[in-house]
């Protein structure tokens, strides 16, 4: 019989839970403006590390949403061009907490959308079920996720290796870490990459 999330003291840390993200800003003073959007970031209950090539956050999914929006849309606000390369995943066997409970196989979680924040954001985005028994089962997965972004007007295409995402930055980033974390309910291990970009000056042809 499988436990369901709530019968469990299952913590995201146990489960591996966690985001590891780079912000890259494409102006002269980009590093006060990627140290000023770091701090901005609210980290009351996550654990955080930052080094040389990525910052590194694991925690509840919503916590970690509401980190990764605060951040970006803060960097957002200067106006100059920037991108943020976000890796999510969940139950990674590679982790040293990531084993759960006996009975239980994987977790969901849903997202809380946050108002928009007036930012655009055009996204390549990629969800990869892994370790899924059937080699032909994670299609219709992926094909889902696909259709809650066409259902919520922010799909615009398919791109070499990913789907194109537009739209604001809050109905992206929840699009994007609603299907990675809702996928963890029938898929132990999930993982999702997206590049998400700013104010690029390529917009102005559009």
């Amino acid at each position: 019989m499988t436990m369901n999330a709530s019968e469990t003291d299952i913590t995201p840390a146990q489960y591996g839970v966690g985001a590891r993200f780079t912000l890259s800003v494409y102006a002269d003073e980009y590093v006060s403006i990627i140290l000023d959007a770091l701090a901005a970031g609210d980290s009351r209950g996550l654990t955080i590390e930052t080094g040389d090539i990525s910052t590194y956050v694991s925690g509840p999914e919503q916590r970690i949403y509401e980190l990764l929006l605060e951040v970006i849309s803060h960097a957002a606000q200067t106006g100059v061009h920037l991108s943020a390369s976000i890796l999510f995943s969940r139950g990674c066997p590679g982790e040293l907490q990531c084993e759960l409970p006996e009975g239980v196989t994987a977790i969901g979680a849903h997202i809380d959308t946050a108002e928009p924040v007036g930012v655009r954001a055009r996204a390549h985005w990629s969800l990869y079920p892994l370790g899924v028994s059937d080699t032909h089962a994670h299609m219709p997965i992926i094909y889902s996720a696909i259709s809650e972004a066409k259902s919520q007007g922010i799909y615009k295409g398919s791109d070499h290796y990913a789907t194109r995402l537009d739209g604001d930055l809050s109905n992206v980033l929840a699009l994007v870490m609603s299907a990675w974390a809702q996928t963890g309910a029938d898929v132990q291990h999930v993982v999702s990459h997206v590049t998400i970009s700013i104010n690029s000056p390529s917009e102005i042809n559009d």
